[in-house]
């Protein structure tokens, strides 16, 4: 899924075990939830247009991705103060393996095509078994345009539960 719904998760999850838990498990139970949120959310990815590999001469495409890419940067801006705890467990799964082990891998390619360097360290192989052992039978949408509707149905759903959390973009 993209950044949004990892964001808009980690809030509730974040405002939950801060009404329902004391210091320190609030802290505790936040990480370790927000964290299990992203392989759970990524496993039911495959019944949304999450298409694996770029779409670069498709304009649907391009165009859902500046949408959803400003989507998820509002998301950030806007829960970031109070949410930065949850928000940073629940995408450091891809801030690892997509904006660190990837690059590296990459330049590690670039120079023996047939590395399997980093292979092992990806942490969506956690994500990928998740989804074959849990989420085998949900409809595979990943390249059916029609999945930016379930996509942007989860994400108003949880943004109006926020409503109903009365999530504060304040710190209180």
């Amino acid at each position: 899924m993209e950044t949004v719904t990892h964001n808009l998760v980690a809030v509730i999850i974040q405002i939950l075990c801060f009404n329902f838990l004391i210091f320190p498990w609030n802290l505790i139970f936040t990480i370790i939830f927000a964290f299990i949120s992203h392989i759970i959310v990524d496993g039911i990815a495959v019944i949304t247009y999450h298409t694996p590999d770029v779409q670069k001469g498709d304009k649907f495409w391009i165009i859902w991705h500046y949408i959803i890419y400003a989507v998820s940067l509002f998301s950030i801006i806007i829960f970031i103060i109070p949410y930065w705890l949850s928000m940073l467990f629940a995408n450091i799964m891809d801030l690892w393996d997509w904006f660190t082990l990837r690059p590296i891998q990459k330049k590690i390619r670039n120079k023996n095509p047939e590395s399997k360097w980093g292979d092992k360290y990806y942490f969506h192989r956690i994500v990928d078994w998740v989804r074959k052992k849990l989420f085998f039978w949900l409809p595979k949408r990943v390249y059916k345009r029609s999945g930016v509707l379930i996509e942007i149905f989860l994400i108003c759903a949880l943004s109006i539960s926020l409503l109903f959390l009365e999530a504060s973009i304040f710190i209180t």
